[in-house]
Protein backbone atom coordinates (compact mmCIF):
# COMPACT_ATOMS: atom_id res chain seq x y z
CA UNK A 1 0.00 0.00 0.00
CA UNK A 2 2.69 2.47 0.90
CA UNK A 3 4.22 1.90 -2.47
CA UNK A 4 1.00 2.05 -4.18
CA UNK A 5 0.78 -1.03 -5.71
CA UNK A 6 4.90 -1.06 -6.66
CA UNK A 7 4.67 1.78 -8.67
CA UNK A 8 6.98 2.95 -6.01
CA UNK A 9 9.52 0.03 -7.48
CA UNK A 10 9.96 1.98 -10.72
CA UNK A 11 13.51 2.41 -11.20
CA UNK A 12 13.92 6.17 -12.42
CA UNK A 13 11.43 8.55 -10.62
CA UNK A 14 9.25 6.84 -8.35
CA UNK A 15 7.99 9.85 -7.08
CA UNK A 16 6.80 11.23 -9.90
CA UNK A 17 5.72 7.75 -11.32
CA UNK A 18 3.52 7.42 -7.55
CA UNK A 19 1.80 11.29 -8.27
CA UNK A 20 0.49 9.59 -11.25
CA UNK A 21 -1.75 7.23 -8.91
CA UNK A 22 -2.52 10.64 -6.65
CA UNK A 23 -3.92 11.72 -10.37
CA UNK A 24 -5.82 8.49 -10.17
CA UNK A 25 -7.29 9.01 -6.65
CA UNK A 26 -8.19 12.30 -7.39
CA UNK A 27 -10.00 11.50 -10.38
CA UNK A 28 -12.25 9.07 -8.22
CA UNK A 29 -12.19 11.20 -5.08
CA UNK A 30 -13.33 14.34 -7.62
CA UNK A 31 -16.86 12.77 -8.29
CA UNK A 32 -17.86 12.59 -4.00
CA UNK A 33 -19.04 15.97 -2.42
CA UNK A 34 -16.37 18.48 -0.83
CA UNK A 35 -16.79 16.97 2.91
CA UNK A 36 -16.19 13.13 1.51
CA UNK A 37 -13.36 14.22 -0.31
CA UNK A 38 -11.56 16.36 2.90
CA UNK A 39 -12.72 13.38 4.81
CA UNK A 40 -11.42 10.72 2.56
CA UNK A 41 -8.25 12.76 1.91
CA UNK A 42 -7.67 13.36 5.61
CA UNK A 43 -8.09 9.34 6.46
CA UNK A 44 -5.74 8.56 3.69
CA UNK A 45 -3.40 10.79 5.57
CA UNK A 46 -3.41 9.33 8.68
CA UNK A 47 -3.44 5.92 6.94
CA UNK A 48 -0.43 7.20 4.77
CA UNK A 49 1.24 7.99 7.90
CA UNK A 50 1.15 4.60 9.94
CA UNK A 51 1.52 2.88 6.84
CA UNK A 52 4.71 4.52 5.78
CA UNK A 53 6.24 4.27 9.20
CA UNK A 54 5.97 0.53 8.86
CA UNK A 55 6.98 0.74 5.20
CA UNK A 56 10.32 1.68 6.30
CA UNK A 57 10.78 -0.41 8.78
CA UNK A 58 10.32 -3.21 6.31
CA UNK A 59 12.14 -1.59 3.33
CA UNK A 60 15.23 -0.71 5.53
CA UNK A 61 15.39 2.74 4.81
CA UNK A 62 14.38 6.30 6.22
CA UNK A 63 11.97 7.91 3.81
CA UNK A 64 12.97 5.16 1.50
CA UNK A 65 11.76 6.84 -2.37
CA UNK A 66 9.76 3.45 -2.81
CA UNK A 67 7.00 5.10 -0.35
CA UNK A 68 4.53 6.57 -2.80
CA UNK A 69 1.90 7.40 -0.73
CA UNK A 70 2.81 10.34 0.33
CA UNK A 71 2.76 11.35 -2.97
CA UNK A 72 -0.74 10.76 -3.38
CA UNK A 73 -1.70 12.55 -0.28
CA UNK A 74 -0.15 15.68 -1.47
CA UNK A 75 -1.57 15.50 -4.78
CA UNK A 76 -4.68 14.99 -3.21
CA UNK A 77 -4.21 18.54 -1.39
CA UNK A 78 -3.31 19.83 -4.35
CA UNK A 79 -6.38 19.61 -5.61
CA UNK A 80 -8.92 20.18 -3.22
CA UNK A 81 -11.79 22.77 -4.26
CA UNK A 82 -9.65 22.60 -7.93
CA UNK A 83 -12.44 20.86 -10.44
CA UNK A 84 -10.75 17.96 -12.26
CA UNK A 85 -10.04 17.74 -15.94
CA UNK A 86 -6.68 16.84 -17.78
CA UNK A 87 -5.82 20.55 -17.68
CA UNK A 88 -6.21 20.76 -13.61
CA UNK A 89 -4.45 17.25 -13.24
CA UNK A 90 -1.32 18.52 -15.75
CA UNK A 91 -1.34 21.81 -13.92
CA UNK A 92 -1.85 19.92 -10.41
CA UNK A 93 0.83 17.61 -11.12
CA UNK A 94 3.51 20.58 -12.35
CA UNK A 95 3.09 22.59 -9.50
CA UNK A 96 2.64 19.46 -6.59
CA UNK A 97 6.30 18.17 -8.36
CA UNK A 98 7.70 21.39 -8.04
CA UNK A 99 6.67 22.07 -4.53
CA UNK A 100 7.70 18.51 -3.76
CA UNK A 101 11.48 18.85 -5.11
CA UNK A 102 12.12 22.23 -3.52
CA UNK A 103 10.33 21.64 0.12
CA UNK A 104 9.56 25.13 0.69
CA UNK A 105 8.94 26.25 4.66
CA UNK A 106 8.28 24.40 6.98
CA UNK A 107 8.55 21.18 4.61
CA UNK A 108 12.37 21.26 4.26
CA UNK A 109 12.82 21.35 7.99
CA UNK A 110 10.31 18.49 8.55
CA UNK A 111 12.06 16.79 6.21
CA UNK A 112 15.40 16.84 7.87
CA UNK A 113 14.42 16.91 11.20
CA UNK A 114 11.55 14.45 11.65
CA UNK A 115 11.68 10.77 11.24
CA UNK A 116 8.83 8.17 11.02
CA UNK A 117 6.02 7.85 9.03
CA UNK A 118 4.82 11.84 9.78
CA UNK A 119 7.72 13.31 7.99
CA UNK A 120 6.62 11.50 5.40
CA UNK A 121 3.47 12.43 4.98
CA UNK A 122 3.73 16.09 6.14
CA UNK A 123 6.54 17.29 3.83
CA UNK A 124 4.62 16.34 0.89
CA UNK A 125 0.89 17.77 2.33
CA UNK A 126 2.70 21.32 2.85
CA UNK A 127 3.91 20.62 -0.50
CA UNK A 128 0.74 20.09 -1.68
CA UNK A 129 -0.92 23.10 0.13
CA UNK A 130 1.55 25.32 -1.52
CA UNK A 131 0.26 23.61 -4.92
CA UNK A 132 -2.93 24.32 -3.99
CA UNK A 133 -2.74 28.05 -3.13
CA UNK A 134 -0.86 27.84 -7.00
CA UNK A 135 -3.88 26.70 -8.47
CA UNK A 136 -5.81 29.23 -6.72
CA UNK A 137 -4.28 31.88 -7.48
CA UNK A 138 -4.16 30.44 -11.09
CA UNK A 139 -7.55 30.52 -11.42
CA UNK A 140 -7.94 33.86 -10.17
CA UNK A 141 -5.72 35.03 -12.51
CA UNK A 142 -6.76 33.03 -15.54
CA UNK A 143 -9.53 31.52 -15.12
CA UNK A 144 -9.63 29.39 -18.28
CA UNK A 145 -6.22 28.24 -17.95
CA UNK A 146 -7.47 24.76 -17.47
CA UNK A 147 -9.50 24.81 -20.87
CA UNK A 148 -6.71 25.92 -22.91
CA UNK A 149 -4.74 23.17 -21.13
CA UNK A 150 -6.99 20.86 -21.79
CA UNK A 151 -7.64 21.74 -25.84
CA UNK A 152 -3.71 22.11 -26.05
CA UNK A 153 -3.15 18.10 -24.33
CA UNK A 154 -6.28 16.88 -26.44
CA UNK A 155 -4.47 17.59 -29.48
CA UNK A 156 -1.07 16.18 -28.55
CA UNK A 157 -3.05 12.92 -27.47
Amino acid sequence: MATASYLGFFPIAPGTIGTFAGIFFNFVFSSFPLGIYLLSTAALFFFGAWIAERAEIILGRKDSPRIVIDEIVGFLVTMILIPFSLGSAFAGFIFFRLFDIIKPPPARKIDRQMKGGWAIILDDAIAGLYANLFMHLTLWWYPGVFVEIDQWLYRWI
